[in-house]
This record gives C-alpha cells, structure tokens and sequence, in this order.
C-alpha cells in the first residue's frame, strides 16, 4: 500500500519521519511536512488523493476530517485514512476501516509506537468478521455494495444469518447457518450471503447480499482480426446460456498462436482478468478427449482450442463448445 503520511507540527513531522520505518513490502510510506511543500497539505491532497492507498494524518481529527471531506465519495473506492495526535499515543482508524485497510494500518501504527489503537467498526469489536474483508480476503466481488449494510447489521445484532457458498469458506460469524439449497431457506434463517456465480439466483425473499467468487475458466479461439466487441458479445452469450456471472471470470485462456489477437486481448483486459497462453504441445496430448475439427487441425497444428485451455485453466465443464461469428468459447467452473 502507498501511504501519505501528513504533519502539521514540529513534534508531528518528527513522528512522521519515525513512522518511515514501517516501510516494508506491505507500506511504501511518504512523509510529507505542511511547512514543506508549497500549497500546504490541503494543496497537496486536491492533487495526490487518487495517487495514494491511504493517508495518516499527526493531526487532530478534525482536520483530517475536514480536510478529507470534498474527495470522500464511497467506501468501496476511498483511501485509507489514519489520524495519530502527536504525541503518538493513539492511533485511529478513520475511515474505510475494511476495504481501504484502516484497520490495519492503524493497528500496525499502534503497535509500533506502542500507542492505543482505536478502532470502532462493530463487527471488529464484537470479534465478527465482516463482509467486505470476508469478500476482499476471498477475491469475492460484492455484487452491490448496499445490501451488505443490511446484513452486517444482522450480525451485530446477533441475528441468525444463512450462508450458501459454492466454494465451501464460511465467514466467522457464530450464529451461523449452512444453506444448501436457495429453493429451500430455512424460516429460522433471517437473511443471508450468497456466494455464487450463478447470475440468476430466483426469487430471495430475505435480505440477501451476494458475492462473487471467482471460478469461471474461459477457453476461447477466434479466427483471425475478430474485433474485441464481437469477442466480448461472444463470451456474453456463452455466459448468459450457462446463467453465470462475469464477475466470476478468473481467467481466460487461448493457444499461443492467438496469442497477439487484439480482440482476445482486450476482452481480457475488459474483465480485468489474466489471459493464459498454451503451447501446442500443452494441447497436444489432449486432443482426444474433444471434439475435433480438421480445419482447426490444417490451420493451427491441433483439433481444437477452447475446450482444452479451459481444462488446462481448471475446473470442471459447464459448456463444451459455443460458437458465435467466428469465436469459440469454453467454460469450466
């Protein structure tokens, strides 16, 4: 994490250049001075907040949070903000505790200036794992933010919350119940995470928030100059006919002769997931175990593309084979 950390007084930028020795692979630390930098620290947050994971602040706390408060737009994209008083006796997680790792950070701090850590989200005092790092610390994309609230709440409140999860981790919550089938909720249950890739989950009568896990495999192969637009109408297709979400994509994964194809490249890039390349002696010794096309065989030295680098990618076939102007797509999950 890149952190900015910011003094006002003589005694904070003094505490601020101690806190340097927190670098390390985890804290890429700056130490920035008010009386240092033309335009002051108010200046250089207008400029630098999207540059930075976070910002300590040896302040009282309300500059921090007036300073902070015309960039503070959702918790799910702020920074990390962390105010330490200077005389470096309490370090306090301010804002986007979880997601932006606050919690951490000022934990981190505490300890090494032996100073009081305070840290007021519930869910962390009650000893209960929250959503959000539950989701983060998992790889889950949350699918609205919103309706993690909600059920957060519940667990504060002690309420019995189900979970339904594809991958088997549970969250650390001790009133919690295992469902196993969506079609048939226990009435004890009062809401529940979802963690599936399935995009089409039916009718939820409870408060629900579901998360992402990402298990989805894509094997794709096109012919040659298909245009990123037709590629990604292609994977849409292939995900819509399997009901998955492309939240779900881990990765995808082509011969390495299509290795240079822009429209494969840029579907990649578009889902923000790793395209993985295979050799044809990767596929090779896997020919048999698919359908074969002979043209596919004259133009490339082997039988087929898609199915076997979604097998090589992992997981089990949800689609063998769909076709879509030109492009070839394979799911396993």
């Amino acid at each position: 994490m890149k952190l900015a950390c910011l003094s006002f007084t003589d005694k904070g930028r003094l505490l601020g250049e101690r806190l340097l020795a927190l670098d390390s692979d985890t804290y890429k630390m700056e130490h920035i001075s008010n009386s240092q930098i033309q335009g002051g620290i108010k200046g250089f947050l207008e400029s630098s907040w999207s540059k930075y994971d976070g910002f300590i602040f040896i302040s009282a706390t309300g500059i921090a949070v007036r300073m902070c408060q015309p960039y503070i737009k959702s918790k799910d994209i702020d920074p990390a903000i962390v105010v330490i008083d200077d005389e470096g006796k309490f370090s306090i997680s301010l804002l986007s505790g979880h997601l932006g790792g606050a919690n951490g950070i000022a934990k981190s701090i505490g300890d090494y200036l032996e100073a009081t850590t305070v840290i007021t989200t519930a869910s962390d005092n009650r000893g209960i794992e929250s959503i959000d790092m539950f989701a983060k610390e998992n790889d889950y994309y949350i699918e609205d933010l919103s309706t993690v609230t909600r059920i957060v709440s519940m667990m504060v409140n002690n309420k019995r919350v189900g979970i339904y999860t594809e991958d088997g981790n549970l969250i650390n919550y001790p009133n919690l119940i295992k469902v196993d089938d969506l079609n048939n909720i226990a009435p004890s249950v009062e809401g529940i995470i979802i963690v599936t890739s399935r995009e089409d989950i039916g009718p939820i009568d409870i408060p629900h928030t579901i998360l992402r896990p990402k298990n989805i495999n894509i094997g794709i192969g096109c012919r040659k100059g298909k245009e990123v637009e037709i590629v990604l109408g292609a994977i849409e297709l292939a995900l819509n006919n399997s009901n998955l979400s492309n939240k779900s994509i881990r990765a995808m994964g082509t011969v390495e002769i299509k290795k240079d194809e822009a429209g494969i490249i840029k579907a990649a890039e578009h889902y923000n997931c790793p395209l993985e390349i295979f050799t044809i002696e990767d596929i090779l010794p896997l020919e048999d175990m698919f359908q074969k096309s002979q043209f596919v065989k004259d133009t490339i030295g082997v039988y087929s593309v898609s199915e076997p680098c979604a097998y090589l990618l992992g997981g089990k076939p949800i689609l063998g084979k769909f076709i879509h102007k030109g492009v070839t797509i394979s799911i396993n999950k």
